[in-house]
């Protein structure tokens, strides 16, 4: 099984994936983000780059880096928004990129095959030639901290990082456990790859994926409601239809959302469920955006929540993972937004963000088409190297049948 390692940003830009780039190795800290495809960083020459303190990836040093030209099949599975018209003139320029973000972040880049490097449970370096990459010349985004370097999308997509491994490891599967948000950038957790990866054992709650091929590239699952206390509230009002595909499972975005009128039926029950003395307020931050906060370091009463997912399962989530606490401004706040504060395609879909992923081991299996999560001390999770995949039934077995698979891919 291959691994890498996943930690949150000191600077609050997200949890960065380490992996490693080119030849030699050039250590890269990236976005894990489950709503893209695309792995892209930033690179030299760069026109235009966010803000850094890592080193930017040079092309020019590494001799397993080449260029994807116009009339090579990869190029034709670049995202349809990235403009290949001019491709149609000139088949042998070079294949370019132009991915745009729902809060108006973009890369813009030249498209490239170069070498990655993984390590295995047994600490062992892995290397996977030939993986289609993005390399950002002009770039911004408006969230990224100063040690971000990019993003690795992890959707499902042909040129995603899932689909392009797949082959060395087993099929398309892959599995994360975030550490909280809040948790020190210094501790690590994992995040799985292939065979030995799925999420299994008590206290598992599992749920079909929504239909893959209608999905673009990205993970749905159906909620029909969410409990708090002893009361449901289902997704829609209960003279509609229910829509499946409802909630997008995003670790790129910070906090999660649901649609206005299942937002506001939400809040309006945790409000009458906390102390009337405490004060409600309407908290705008440095990038004046709003949260709904109360005047209060701690709650101690507020309830736990449930999400019914599609198939009868029941996700619980502790006041930990939908609560969040300003410590300076003394306000703990609602880590749920309403979805007309972001540029979402549907006002009638939700959003699962990583602040609701905080110790959860989360599995994706997309040739089953089955999503799983199951509550886990993330913090304490073997690190990348000590892992006892003896704990795994089928451990054995797919250990070896990994590294056949790797001979005979890296031979051919």
């Amino acid at each position: 099984m291959l691994q890498s390692t996943i930690a949150t940003d000191p600077d609050g830009g997200g949890h960065l994936m380490k992996l490693s780039i080119g030849t030699p190795p050039f250590d890269i800290y990236v976005i894990a983000d489950t709503s893209s495809t695309l792995l892209w960083i930033q690179c030299q020459p760069c026109k235009s780059c966010f803000k850094t303190k890592q080193a930017i990836f040079d092309p020019e040093k590494s001799s397993t880096y080449g260029n994807i030209t116009c009339s090579e099949s990869e190029c034709r599975l670049v995202d349809e928004d990235s403009p290949q018209n001019y491709c149609k003139d000139n088949p042998q320029a070079t294949c370019m990129y132009h991915y745009r973000y729902v809060d108006k972040s973009y890369s813009i880049g030249e498209v490239a095959k170069e070498a990655i490097t993984l390590k295995s449970t047994s600490g062992t370096d892995v290397i996977l030639k030939d993986i289609v990459i993005g390399c950002g010349q002009n770039n911004s985004d408006k969230r990224a901290g100063e040690y971000q370097m990019g993003r690795v999308g992890l959707g499902h997509g042909p040129l995603s990082f899932i689909s392009q491994i797949s082959p060395y490891v087993g099929g398309k599967r892959f599995s994360y456990c975030l550490v909280p948000l809040d948790t020190d950038p210094k501790i690590e957790s994992n995040i799985n790859f292939g065979n030995g990866s799925e999420v299994s054992g008590k206290g598992v709650v599992s749920t079909p994926l929504f239909d893959i091929e209608k999905s673009m590239n990205k993970y749905y699952v159906t909620v029909r409601g969410i409990t708090i206390g002893n009361e449901f509230l289902p997704f829609n009002p209960t003279e509609t239809l229910l829509e499946e595909g409802n909630m997008l499972i995003d670790s790129g975005s910070t906090l999660s959302y649901l649609p206005q009128e299942f937002y506001d039926r939400v809040v309006n029950k945790l409000v009458k469920t906390l102390d009337p003395k405490l004060e409600l307020i309407n908290y705008v931050d440095s990038k004046n955006t709003t949260s709904l906060c109360i005047s209060a370091t701690t709650i101690s009463k507020a309830p736990n929540m449930a999400v019914h997912f599609d198939g009868g399962g029941k996700l619980q989530l502790t006041t930990e993972r939908y609560l969040f606490r300003l410590e300076e401004e003394k306000l703990v706040c609602l880590g749920i937004r309403n979805t007309n504060k972001k540029a979402f395609h549907s006002n009638h879909t939700g959003v699962f963000g990583r602040n609701v992923m905080g110790n959860m081991l989360i599995g994706f299996d997309i040739d089953r088409e089955v999503v799983s999560f199951k509550p886990t001390n993330c913090i304490k999770m073997p690190s990348v190297g000590g892992a006892n995949i003896a704990t795994h039934p089928f451990s054995i077995f797919s250990t070896c049948l990994f590294y056949l698979l790797l001979i005979v891919s890296l031979s051919c």
